[in-house]
C-alpha cells in the first residue's frame, strides 16, 4: 500500500474545487446507476419478459439493497487498508458487474448483477464521507459535504435525460455501457490525483477484537445512533419515490417518455438548490437548526399533500408543486444528518460511515421497496408513506435531542 503523501488534516491534497469535483464524481457513480435506469424500466421489462408491472421496480430496489448492505464491509476495509486501495478495487468490480448487466439474457441475471453493482458502488458512498472526515470536521465537514451534494444534484437532474438520450439512439443496454466507461475514467482520475487520506495512526487492524471495538465505539454515542435511525425511514420515503416515479409520472399522469426526465429534473433541481443554500448557511446557523427545521417542513408539506390526495384532488401540476416543495428540503437534511452522526466518531470515520450507510441504506431500501409495491395506479400510497416516514424520523430526532430541537453545538 502506498504511504500517504500528507497526513490527513495537514492540508487538502489538491485544490478545494478539484477535491469537491472528485468527491462528486465518486458519488455520481451511485446516482447514475439509479437515475439513468428510470426512463429505461419499461424497455427493460419488455425486452426481458417481465409480466407484473411493479416488478420492474426491482431493477432499482435490488441495487439499493446491495448498496446498503455492502457499506458495512467497506468501512473496516478502508480503516485498515486506506481509502484509495479499497475504492479502486470496488470500482473495478463495478465495471465488471456493469458489463454483466450490459450482456444479460435474463431479468433474473440482471437483478443479481444489479445487486452486486450496488454493492460495488457502496464503496463510493462510504469512502467519500470518510475522505471528507479525514480532511475536515464539524461544520467545515458539513460545508464540504453540502458543496459536494450541491454539485452532485446536477447528476439526478441530468441522468434521466442522459438515459433517455441514449434510448433515442440505442437499446437500453448501452446505458450500462456508459457506466463501464464512466467507472474506468474515474479509476484513472483517482489513481493519478488522490493520495491516501487516512492518517497512519488511525488504521485499524482487521482482527476481531479491534473490529468489534470500532463498531462498539460507533454505538456509544447518542448522536450517531439517533441520527442514523432517523435517516433510515426518511430515506425510505425517498427510495419509494425513486422506484415508482416512472410509473407515477408516465403511467398515472400520462407524461411522455421524453417529458418524464424533465418532471424528475424539476424535483431533483429543488434538492440541488437547497443543498447549495445549506452550504452557504451551515457554518453560520449550524446543522441542527437547518436540518430540524427542514424535517418539520417536509413532514408538514407531505401531510398536507396526503390529505389533499385522500380527498380526491389529484392533478399533475399540484402533485409536482407539492412534491417538489417537500423534496427540496432534502438538501437541508441529508448532509447535516450525516455530519451530526459522524461528528463524535471521527477517529473511526470509515467504520462509522459504514454503519450509518448500512443502516440507512438497508432499512431505507426495504421501506422503499415496500412503498413502491404499494403503487396502485395513483400517487396516494407514495405521498402518505412519505408523510409517515418523515414523521417517524422527526420523532426519533426529538428523542435523540431530548426534546431540544434547534440547539447550537454540542
Amino acid at each position: 500500500m502506498t504511504q500517504p503523501k500528507k497526513a490527513a488534516g495537514d492540508a487538502l491534497p489538491m485544490s478545494l474545487t478539484e477535491l469537491v469535483a472528485l468527491l462528486v464524481a465518486m458519488t455520481a457513480v451511485v446516482a447514475l446507476a439509479i437515475d439513468m435506469m428510470l426512463p429505461a424500466l419499461d424497455d427493460i421489462a419488455g425486452d426481458l419478459g417481465v409480466l407484473a408491472e411493479n416488478d420492474q421496480q426491482f431493477v432499482i430496489g435490488v441495487y439499493l439493497i446491495g448498496f446498503g448492505a455492502a457499506q458495512l464491509i467497506y468501512g473496516p476495509l478502508s480503516d485498515r487498508f486506506g481509502r484509495k486501495l479499497v475504492i479502486q478495487g470496488a470500482l473495478a468490480f463495478f465495471i465488471l458487474t456493469s458489463l454483466i448487466c450490459t450482456l444479460t439474457p435474463t431479468f433474473e441475471l440482471l437483478l443479481v448483477a444489479r445487486f452486486f453493482q450496488g454493492a460495488a458502488a457502496a464503496a463510493c458512498r462510504v469512502i467519500v464521507t470518510a475522505i471528507a472526515r479525514d480532511l475536515t470536521s464539524g461544520r467545515r465537514m458539513a460545508e464540504v459535504m453540502s458543496m459536494v451534494m450541491t454539485a452532485f444534484m446536477a447528476v439526478p437532474v441530468l441522468a434521466p435525460m442522459l438515459g433517455q438520450a441514449i434510448l433515442m439512439i440505442a437499446p437500453w443496454r448501452w446505458i450500462f455501457g456508459f457506466l463501464v466507461v464512466f467507472g474506468a475514467g474515474l479509476m484513472v482520475w483517482l489513481q493519478v490525483r488522490l493520495p491516501e487520506t487516512l492518517h497512519p495512526e488511525f488504521r485499524v487492524a482487521l482482527r476481531v477484537k479491534p473490529l468489534l471495538a470500532a463498531f462498539k465505539e460507533t454505538f456509544r454515542h447518542r448522536l450517531m445512533v439517533g441520527y442514523t435511525l432517523a435517516g433510515a425511514p426518511f430515506f425510505g420515503g425517498l427510495y419509494g419515490f425513486l422506484g415508482s416515479s416512472q410509473q407515477i409520472f408516465v403511467g398515472h399522469f400520462g407524461l411522455s417518455d421524453t417529458a418524464f426526465p424533465f418532471a424528475f429534473a424539476a424535483i431533483a433541481g429543488g434538492i440541488g438548490v437547497s443543498s447549495y443554500v445549506n452550504s452557504k448557511l451551515v457554518m453560520r446557523l449550524g446543522q441542527r437548526r437547518l436540518s430540524h427545521g427542514a424535517l418539520i417542513a417536509f413532514t408538514l408539506i407531505s401531510a398536507v399533500h396526503a390529505v389533499i390526495l385522500a380527498s380526491g384532488v389529484d392533478n399533475f401540476v399540484l402533485f409536482l408543486i407539492l412534491l417538489s416543495a417537500a423534496m427540496a428540503f432534502l438538501g437541508l437534511i441529508a448532509a447535516n444528518f450525516s455530519a451530526l452522526a459522524l461528528e463524535p466518531v471521527g477517529h473511526v470515520a470509515g467504520t462509522a460511515s459504514a454503519v450509518y450507510g448500512f443502516t440507512t441504506g438497508v432499512i431505507g431500501a426495504a421501506i422503499g421497496a415496500y412503498v413502491g409495491q404499494l403503487y396502485d395506479g395513483t400517487a396516494t400510497p407514495l405521498v402518505i408513506s412519505q408523510a409517515l416516514m418523515a414523521a417517524t424520523a422527526l420523532l426519533i430526532v426529538i428523542i435523540t435531542e431530548r426534546g431540544k430541537l434547534f440547539q447550537v453545538g454540542e
